[in-house]
């Protein structure tokens, strides 16, 4: 590769907004603005403008395209992306693949959520609900975006859609349990554990002038039930789910070395060395629920690609939805969830704030900003769906001496792919819970209580409780007991209930 191609991170800007009715557009626009100004002239520069899906708050089907007029850019591509929290990563990964290819010399990517405006406005508004569609900012007419990116499918199957297993609050829940189960902890002693890794996010928070939440909390105040700390799905608290009611952007600019030296910017570039990327099959289909494989087959082709090990970083943020994400997140990347670099930049999505799909922006804007001050390098685990689709990213402050490199991790998917389980759609019979959550409404009552299972056929089954049954399984762990799965969409029943 030719080293003026060598792709950098030249300017990047975060925006927070706190009082103020802000659209998701102008909270991008503010941070695309924070790094413009910083960019020195690659304003003019701009050939592509990316705007990473935007999932929780009104947006039309046009975004990088009213990005772009109301940053006053013109004769650009534009773009917008399918979703997944792995995008802003996947997208610098490709920018720098481009760029080093010489497809490509400067491109703006950017993305945010104005979701705490849209509950201003509607306080009953459901989040939810994915892609609002807010036709009044579009024009008549007029042709959507393109979108690029990868595909969501698979990301779920359709026995979990049938028995409504949808909500990241409950799935990621069965992956906590599973790995707890493991290690032979119960829910509480899960919650106990979990309270001093979530306590390390939050401090980090509080130094961040971006974080949503800036006062530092205890293990216990994260970890303790109460009347403010409500259970939400065992083993997790309120505080230990990712925070979403945000209005929070963030934008970088990527770029050729030789364009950032002929702007006087190469003192201030990161450089990007290495990405990579790969994808887990089905929540139910996994074998094991609580490992990932592909962001282990990810974080080892972009450390290897980069001819460094996890202890030459300086840096480290893991995408930190749930706790179980860290915790998957360093075992892939072979650290200690104690570790002295902490491990998130941010302060993580629950104290940081959760602005949708584009919160590792805000983990790359923030390298950006603190990877000078060590004059080392930097690690950045993005992830999308449930645990599904993993993008690493390794950055430095000087240029990467192999040359950029995205690594063919084509071979590790195609044996990912094939260790899938069968999974059933509709069952009869006994089966063996692989991992099983409680599910709490705002009162502490028993909403539900998921399950994953293995029949005894071997093929796995998602079901939740037949509804007289529920009551009884207040902090009930169902990992290792037999139940009945019957009826469609599949219900179950213990064996000894």
């Amino acid at each position: 590769m030719d080293p003026q191609r060598t792709p950098v991170i030249a300017a990047a800007g975060q925006a927070t907004e706190r009082s103020e009715i802000v659209s998701t557009v102008e909270i991008a626009a503010r941070a695309s603005e924070a790094a413009l100004e910083a960019s020195n002239g690659l304003r003019d520069r701009i050939e592509r403008v990316s705007m990473i899906s935007v999932v929780f708050s009104p947006i039309s089907p046009r975004p990088a395209s009213e990005l772009t007029l109301r940053l006053g850019l013109t004769g650009v591509q534009v773009e917008s992306t399918t979703p997944g929290g792995n995008l802003p990563q996947w997208m610098v990964n490709r920018a720098a693949e481009e760029i080093a290819a010489g497809r490509l010399d400067t491109t703006l990517i950017a993305g945010g959520e104005a979701t705490r405006s849209m509950r201003a406005g509607n306080p009953e508004a459901d989040f939810m609900q994915s892609r609002r569609n807010d036709s009044s900012a579009a024009e008549p007419a007029s042709e959507p975006d393109p979108i690029v990116g990868p595909s969501m499918e698979g990301v779920m199957c359709a026995a979990e859609q049938k028995i409504g297993l949808v909500r990241p609050t409950e799935v990621y829940p069965l992956f906590e349990n599973a790995l707890a189960h493991r290690q032979e902890r119960s829910f509480s002693e899960q919650r106990a554990h979990l309270g001093p890794l979530m306590s390390s996010f939050s401090h980090v928070a509080s130094e961040n002038p971006f974080a949503w939440f800036q006062n530092a909390l205890s293990a216990e105040e994260i970890a303790t039930v109460n009347e403010s700390n409500r259970l939400i799905s065992e083993p997790y608290t309120k505080r230990m789910n990712a925070f979403p009611m945000v209005d929070q952007g963030a934008a970088v600019i990527v770029t050729s070395l030789a364009t950032a030296r002929s702007l006087g910017l190469e003192d201030r570039c990161i450089f990007v060395w290495s990405g990579a990327s790969n994808t887990e099959p089905a929540p139910s289909t996994r074998r094991d629920l609580s490992d990932a494989p592909a962001m282990k087959a990810a974080s080892a082709a972009a450390l290897e690609a980069a001819g460094i090990g996890a202890d030459d970083l300086s840096l480290i943020d893991l995408y930190s939805c749930f706790p179980v994400a860290v915790e998957v997140g360093a075992s892939a990347l072979g650290v200690q969830l104690d570790d002295s670099r902490k491990l998130t930049v941010t302060g993580g999505l629950p104290f940081f704030g959760g602005p949708g799909n584009n919160y590792s922006m805000h983990a790359i804007a923030t390298i950006a900003a603190r990877l000078p001050e060590t004059n080392g390098l930097a690690y950045i685990g993005a992830n999308g769906g449930f645990l599904s689709k993993h993008s690493i990213g390794v950055y430095g402050t000087t240029p990467p001496p192999r040359g950029f490199s995205a690594p063919d991790t084509s071979d590790a998917q195609a044996r990912i792919n094939a260790s899938t389980l069968p999974i059933a759609e509709a069952a009869e019979g006994a089966a063996v819970v692989d991992s099983s959550t409680v599910v709490y409404d705002r009162q502490g009552q028993i909403e539900d209580a998921p399950v994953i299972a293995t029949l005894e056929d071997g093929r796995r089954v998602a079901a939740r409780a037949h509804e007289s049954d529920r009551g009884a399984l207040e902090a009930t762990s169902l990992i290792g007991a037999r139940v009945q799965i019957s009826g469609t969409p599949a219900r179950y029943r213990r064996e000894d209930g």
